[in-house]
């Protein structure tokens, strides 16, 4: 198990390397540095990281892992029950899909959209006759779908997302991100009313982890 987020790194770089065409850097990891310090340093081509992207991405890993005991890919690795590589391999291949494991890049595809849609992103009414295009079926994927908004079980918050977001505007500061970091916040107040007033729910709406967790990885 311990050897899995070396592997995870090395595999990224054979894809960019074999299937990119990009340069291909493999560096080794150091005993003395936390998972998640070892992945950021394995990743990139200069080795380079900060204490705060580092925390970021730790509390990351940890609230995707433990996520009640039962998300789809933890459930998966009970239920396969053969060897850990093949255990893995269902449990990634579980996450499969723009509503498991892909729904933090639609949001942020979703959000670059709206980028050239947009013209001024601090405009609420923009953003928010966006919003209604989205719901409406007449921007992006055409799927009448918000992204990122919304949970099967939580209704008032996701505790993720709230986690995550206490630390976004650090994170978009230190990359110099506001302006997105802004965008990302307009979005999180409107989209969740425009979607209780023209949409049948049952239950009240909010971000979940995937609308804040796309941003940080990107």
């Amino acid at each position: 198990i311990s050897v899995f987020p070396l592997l995870s790194v090395y595999g990224y770089q054979a894809y960019n390397h074999y299937i990119k065409d990009k340069s291909l850097y493999i560096h080794n990891p150091k005993k003395e540095l936390t998972t998640a310090e070892n992945i950021l340093r394995m990743l990139r081509p200069d080795k380079k990281y900060s204490h705060l992207e580092a925390k970021i991405l730790d509390i990351a890993l940890i609230l995707h892992m433990e996520h009640g005991g039962g998300n789809n890919s933890t459930f998966t690795t009970h239920v396969a029950g053969s060897d850990t590589y093949s255990v893995i391999a269902a449990a990634l291949s579980s996450l499969k899909g723009p509503k498991h494991g892909g729904a933090n890049i639609k949001v942020v595809r979703m959000c670059d959209d709206m980028k050239k849609e947009v013209k001024d992103w601090k405009d609420e009414d923009e953003v928010r006759t966006y919003l209604k295009r989205l719901l409406h079926k007449e921007a992006f994927d055409r799927k009448g779908l918000i992204y990122g908004m919304g949970h099967a079980v939580y209704s008032v918050s996701d505790p993720r997302e709230r986690v995550l977001k206490s630390f976004v505007k650090q994170l978009a500061v230190q990359k110099k991100r506001e302006e997105d970091s802004l965008l990302y916040e307009q979005i999180e107040r409107i989209a969740p009313m425009l979607i209780a007033k023209q949409r049948k729910m049952y239950k009240g709406v909010s971000p979940n982890v995937d609308f804040y967790s796309g941003f940080v990885y990107d």
